[in-house]
Parts: structure tokens; C-alpha cells; sequence
């Protein structure tokens, strides 16, 4: 079943967290019409590779242009038509940006369908869920709506203090202008009777319309304390927790509207006190309320105004490789990155450019020996996106660092905190003035790793993990210094996040239970159990020469190279002790088998099979694990197919029959055998194929099938040699290392 359809079949809830994923940047009409292309279209790769996604780009218009064409609904022709050309206008000269977000979309796809085959969500994706309510987002919009009504009801009470001030200046002028002698008639004292009355009017106006712009004011500020502010940190948080691999479950779109009305709000009132200051001018009188608390209102106006624009400043796209788009917030020197600012609040007409300047390692803590700079050019001006209602943001390509050498000329040596442990963070600043104000804006990446080699990326990944699931601070350097413990489950959430992420598919309740048996003992039964950093990161397995968190970025990168189709299918039990292992399989059927990965081997894959003797003895057997050199040579499928056993001169046999619990080994894994066994041709044909010895054993312990095999003897050469349908001596071993 396509991945869309599986969407298709959630529940409510979890479908409103996919509308999420869709706006016009890539519309659900085009994931609905060309959901079987698209998810058959390798869309990670494109988002690092330039000329294939300008390919991929160019594929999807023509996709579309044929949907479009086959559609007999005219208005769906339309649409489709319209879609398509804002998609050129939008991706033509950047068909990476189109190319992520696809793949962004795709992998939150599984993801949201990954949780759903959860008993249970984690602490974290429920706090995220609650902070997206929609009563909360109805109650924003409401709010925002009453506010900006509000000012243009004000509009039109200035306009009528103006009308009655005018009339009252034209009357009083021309009473001021008849002579002296008419000034004790009856008309003249009616006129100013009625002069008098026209002020009174006027000043209550006046203090009226005061009182309301005090009222929508302070409405504003408390709109600001106690929503915007808190939706803005809501959605930093968000961002934090997408970045390590949870859910982003609302767009910035949504409160960059809000954050813009309620500006446009302010500008506008802030126009009606510039309108009343000019009334003033011209009409003025004792006890004017107008000049006693225009003042104050002007600088609270300007007061939001100024904190409102300061704090939609954001790091839109934390910086990121395009080489590892999955982990951002590791940089390599030497090595290009990315990231993109943007100001949320639609601006009047600024008075010139809006130039981004990036510093990097601004205010360093004190200790901190490594130093880095920015080598390539780091000052940008902001533009305007179609997609973006009008803000702007910048968009920085091609940023990258060098590390700073000292006068000897030697590089900065290490500190008390290894390299993958120091954290630094990239800076962003721009002023500017817009109506008389000027504003001063920075803001900030979350921390990041620096690292001179790759072999170093797990361990900056797992401090990047670490940094943004225990902490809502943007910019604590220090963290390290003293780094706190982590829940179980907490932990366990995020590491689910990480199979999700790389490898399409999040571990289940059993899968977890097991790698905190792995890494806390039988602590695991207790969610509350707290894991220290160096328990996590850097202290080794008891008995092995690697920690916990290398051995299971090891298998990350297994599946995600070499086992993908098959994890996806769900046949890789994966996590499961050896002593679960046997109670799992000794009451099966002889040849039932299950695939682990190996506890002694870095990044490696074993299966374990069942036989039972004519005595009613069990015995178990694990081939020795597969690891990224054997499975380079030949993939998983294709060997669980074609393993041999060779037993005491036994022709040999593929012993592998029914996958755990019951499932036929071809009926299982037959759509993933990338070959099929060779048909009679004329010649000999030659194969890779997997082969064993499994030597004489009395013991029910799980003896390990040796492959590659040690040198057969000439008897046990000849007897395969005669068996099997190729020519053994014109093969060569997929397993030397």
C-alpha cells in the first residue's frame, strides 16, 4: 500500500497534523494526484544535488501537465493549471528549495504514521500537540480580528473629531471677525452659547477617543504578554524538537500573520496620535486631554512597535549542511552551509536596504580555545518572497568556517570539553527605520557543533540531540559544562524519532523496552529512570569497546544504506535480546528464523534459526553478523534466499524456511530479491552466494555459522563443487575484509 493511501486511512487527529504539512509551497492537489510518482522519486538526494533536482523539477511539470490533461473536470483542469505555474514561478531558479521541501513533507509522512502504530505517544509530541490546540488558534484570530476592528472604528472617530473641529474652527474665526459693537447682541451671545457646546463636544471627543486608544493599547500589550509571546516560544520549541527529529506540527505562517495584523494595529494607531497632534495644532484649549497623554501613548505605541519587530526576527532554517540535511546544526570546517532569517511582521516602506550581517561565536564563554570565522561573505540583503505575504528574510547559501590560527601557528588546542561537546552559535544583526523608528535587531542559531572530520558527526549528533531535548534555551554554551540527565522517557522518544527519520519507520514499545535493558539494566521498567551524558555518549558497554549511543548510530546507518526495504517491512525484529531470541523461537517450526542486530559488532545484522533433533533437542544457530563491507557486495534479501549450510558433509541447504513467528522465508521476502536464481543457459554461470559451515555440536547454545568459510577440504570441495550450478572456483568472497 502507497504511504498515501496509508495516510488516507488515520484517524482525524493525526490527519490534521498531515494539513499541516500542505500549503502553497507544495499543495495537497499535487500529492494526491501524483502520489505513487512521488514517493517513487529519490527527493533527499535532489535536495543536496542541484542538476537532479532541475531534473526532478522539470519531471514534476510534466507529470502534472499530464494528470492535467487526462483530468475531465474543468475546474479541476484549472486549478491544476494555476498550481502549475506557480510552482515555475516559485522553484524555477531554485529547484532545491522545491526538492527539501518534498522530502520534508515525505519524511513527516512516516513519521506521523510511525506514531500512529504507537500504543503510545511520548511526553514530548504530547506537549507539542497541546501547544497547537485549535481553541487556542481560534481564540488568537478572534482576538486579533477584535483588535484590528477596533482601530478602524478609531479611524473613523478621528475623522469625526476632525469634522467637528473644522466646523468649530470655522465658526469661532468667523466670530472672531464681526466687529466689536456686535459682540453684546443677543446672536452674538447665542453664537458663542453655541460655540461653547461645539467645544464641550469636542472635548468630550477627544477624551473619548483618548480613552479608547488607552484601552486598545494596553489590549495590544496583553495580546503581546500573554499570547504572541508565548505562540513565538511555542514554536522556537517546535522547531528545536523538529530538528532532532520530532514533529513540526504548525507552519510560521500562520504566526507571522498574527505577529503582521498586530503590528499593522500599532502603525495604524500610531498614525491616528500623528492625526491628533495635527488637531492640536490648530485647536487647543485648557485641560486638552489630547496634549496630557499623547505623549505616553506614543511611547508605549512605540515600545510595542519596537519589541514586536525585535522579537519576529527568527532563524527560519537552523543552519545545516546540504550534505546531511537530516542533521542540522553540525557544521565541518571547510565545508559549505546554509540557513535563512526571517522577519515575521510586514513592514511600511523601509527607509533603505535591509542588510543581514552573520558574526559567529559572539560572546564566547570564557576558556573556550577553539575559535572559528566566517570565511565566504557574510552580509546579505533581506528580500521580499512571493510566498511570504510581503516579509522578509535572506537566505544565506554558502556560509562557511575556518578555524583561526595563532600567532605559532598552530591551531587552538583542546579544552577540558571534547570538540563534539563545545557549542557555538551564529549570529545575526540588521537596523533599520521605519516611521521615525529605529530598530535594532538580532537574533541567534541554536547551538552548534563544529567538527574538522566526519568520524565526528555521531558524536555532534548526540550532543545536538541531547542540547535541544533537555533545554528551551536558545543559547547556552555552557550546557556541557554540567549537562543534565534525561528521563528514560524522554530519551526513548527521540531515539524513536531517529529510526523514523533515517530509516522511515519508528521502534515499537518491545524495541525500546530492549534498549533500555541495553542501557540502564532492568532500570527500564521505570520511565522516570534518569540517563547521565556520559552513560549515553561517552561510557562504553560494560564488556564491549564502544558506547551506546555509536553502536545504535552504527545501525542507523546499516538500514539506511543496506537494509532499508526490509526494515520498512517490518521483519527486522532488531532489538531483541539473546535470551529472548530463544524463548522466542524454540517452540517453532524447525528452520524458523529472525534477524537481530548484532550486540558485539558495530553496525551489524545477524539471524538466528531454529532445528530440533529426532530427541527432542533444540538447537540454535547465528551466522556471524553482516556488516556494511559484506552487505556492499550483496543486498539482505538476496542472502536470506541464497545462505547454504554446509554440516558434516550434507549437501548443502538453505536452512532459512519460515521468517518469526510463521511467514514463509519467499513469501516474505520475495518482492526484495533484487536477482533471481540463474536459469539453464548454455554457459556456466557464476554467482556471489552466501555460504556456512556448521561444525558438530552437542550443546543447545547458539554456536556462530562462520562466513566467510575457513579453506574446505578437497572432499567437501568436490561434493559442492557437484551440487550446486556454477563453477565455484570462478567466485570471489563478498565477505573478505
Amino acid at each position: 500500500m502507497s504511504q498515501w493511501k496509508q495516510i488516507q486511512q488515520l484517524e482525524i487527529r493525526l490527519l490534521e497534523h498531515v494539513d499541516y504539512l500542505y500549503d502553497d509551497n507544495f499543495p495537497m492537489d499535487i500529492r494526491q494526484g501524483l502520489a505513487s510518482w512521488i514517493e517513487s522519486q529519490d527527493w533527499d538526494t535532489a535536495a543536496t544535488d542541484e542538476s537532479m533536482a532541475a531534473a526532478q523539477f522539470n519531471n514534476l511539470l510534466s507529470q502534472m501537465e499530464r494528470v492535467r490533461s487526462q483530468e475531465q473536470n474543468f475546474l479541476q483542469r484549472h486549478n491544476m493549471k494555476i498550481i502549475q505555474q506557480q510552482l515555475q514561478i516559485k522553484y524555477t531558479t531554485n529547484p532545491t528549495v522545491m526538492a527539501r521541501v518534498i522530502s520534508t513533507c515525505l519524511r513527516e509522512e512516516r513519521r506521523i504514521l510511525s506514531s500512529a502504530c504507537m500504543q503510545e505517544q511520548g511526553p514530548l509530541e504530547k506537549s507539542l500537540q497541546n501547544s497547537v490546540a485549535f481553541e487556542r488558534q481560534t481564540n488568537l484570530d478572534n482576538r486579533v480580528g477584535i483588535i484590528r476592528g477596533s482601530v478602524q472604528m478609531m479611524d473613523q472617530a478621528v475623522k469625526h473629531i476632525e469634522d467637528i473641529q473644522d466646523d468649530f474652527d470655522f465658526r469661532y474665526k468667523t466670530l472672531q471677525s464681526r466687529e466689536s459693537s456686535d459682540r453684546n447682541s443677543e446672536a452674538m451671545k447665542l453664537e458663542v452659547m453655541r460655540l461653547q457646546e461645539m467645544l464641550n463636544r469636542l472635548d468630550f471627543k477627544r477624551k473619548e477617543i483618548v480613552s479608547k486608544m488607552d484601552v486598545v493599547v494596553k489590549e495590544i500589550d496583553d495580546l503581546m504578554t500573554s499570547q504572541l509571546n508565548p505562540e513565538l516560544q511555542d514554536w522556537k520549541r517546535r522547531q528545536q524538537v523538529a530538528a532532532i527529529g520530532g514533529p513540526l506540527l504548525t507552519s510560521l505562517d500562520q504566526l507571522q500573520s498574527w505577529l503582521s495584523l498586530t503590528a499593522q494595529s500599532l502603525f495604524h494607531v500610531k498614525r491616528q496620535l500623528d492625526k491628533l497632534g495635527e488637531l492640536v495644532v490648530k485647536v487647543t484649549y485648557e485641560s486638552d486631554p489630547i496634549p496630557l497623554q499623547k505623549p505616553q501613548l506614543e511611547e508605549r505605541v512605540k515600545y510595542l512597535l519596537y519589541h514586536l519587530i525585535k522579537s519576529s526576527f527568527v532563524v527560519e532554517k537552523q543552519p545545516c549542511m546540504p550534505t546531511h540535511p537530516q542533521k542540522p546544526l553540525i557544521i565541518k570546517t571547510g565545508v559549505q552551509f546554509t540557513t535563512k532569517v526571517r522577519l515575521l511582521v510586514k513592514l511600511p516602506e523601509v527607509d533603505y536596504q535591509l542588510k543581514v550581517k552573520t558574526i559567529f561565536d559572539k560572546d564566547l564563554p570564557p576558556g573556550r580555545v577553539r575559535q572559528f570565522f566566517i570565511l565566504t561573505n557574510n552580509t546579505k540583503v533581506m528580500d521580499i518572497e512571493d510566498y511570504s505575504n510581503g516579509c522578509l528574510s535572506v537566505d544565506f547559501r554558502h556560509l562557511q568556517l575556518k578555524e583561526k590560527k595563532y600567532i605559532n601557528g598552530t591551531k587552538g588546542s583542546e579544552g577540558l570539553l571534547s570538540v563534539t561537546e563545545e557549542l557555538h552559535s551564529l549570529s545575526f544583526e540588521a537596523c533599520f527605520t521605519v516611521q521615525g523608528l529605529t530598530i535594532d535587531l538580532e537574533t541567534c542559531s541554536l547551538p552548534l557543533v563544529v567538527i574538522s572530520n566526519v568520524s565526528q558527526l555521531p558524536g555532534g549528533w548526540a550532543s545536538v540531540m541531547w542540547y535541544n531535548l533537555l533545554t528551551h534555551e536558545p543559547r547556552n554554551l555552557a550546557f556541557f559544562g554540567n549537562p543534565p540527565r534525561a528521563s528514560w522517557s524522554q530519551l526513548s522518544e527521540v531515539l524513536s524519532w531517529q529510526f523514523s527519520t533515517f530509516a522511515g519507520r519508528g521502534l515499537n514499545k518491545e524495541q525500546l523496552n530492549m534498549l533500555g535493558e541495553k542501557l540502564l539494566g532492568q532500570h527500564v521498567s521505570c520511565n522516570d529512570y534518569h540517563v547521565s551524558w556520559s552513560k549515553f555518549s561517552k561510557e562504553n558497554i560494560s564488556g564491549k569497546p564502544f558506547g551506546f549511543w555509536m553502536w545504535l548510530d552504527s545501525i542507523l546507518e546499516l538500514i539506511k544504506k543496506h537494509l532499508l526495504p526490509v526494515w520498512n517491512e517490518n521483519y527486522i525484529m532488531g532489538f531483541v535480546s539473546k535470551e529472548l531470541e530463544r524463548s522466542l523461537l524454540k517452540d517453532r517450526e524447525r528452520g524458523t528464523f529472525l534477524l537481530r542486530f548484532s550486540e558485539s559488532h558495530l553496525g551489524g545484522i545477524t539471524f538466528t534459526w531454529v532445528e530440533h533433533s529426532d530427541n527432542g533437542e533444540v538447537k540454535f544457530n547465528s551466522v556471524e553478523p553482516y556488516t556494511k563491507n559484506r552487505l556492499s557486495a550483496l543486498p539482505f534479501a538476496d542472502i536470506i534466499r541464497d545462505y547454504k549450510v554446509i554440516s558434516d558433509g550434507v549437501v548443502p541447504e538453505n536452512p532459512l524456511k519460515f521468517l518469526y513467528p510463521d511467514i514463509p522465508k519467499d513469501e516474505a521476502f520475495g518482492r526484495l530479491y533484487n536477482s533471481q536464481p540463474s536459469k539453464v543457459t548454455p554457459y556456466i554461470t557464476s554467482t556471489l552466494i552466501p555460504i556456512s559451515e556448521l561444525r558438530s555440536h552437542t550443546s543447545t547454545s547458539s554456536p556462530a555459522c562462520q562466513s566467510p568459510e575457513p579453506p574446505m577440504t578437497p572432499g567437501e570441495f568436490n561434493m559442492l563443487n557437484d551440487q550446486l550450478c556454477f563453477d565455484i572456483d570462478t567466485m570471489s568472497s563478498p565477505y573478505s575484509e
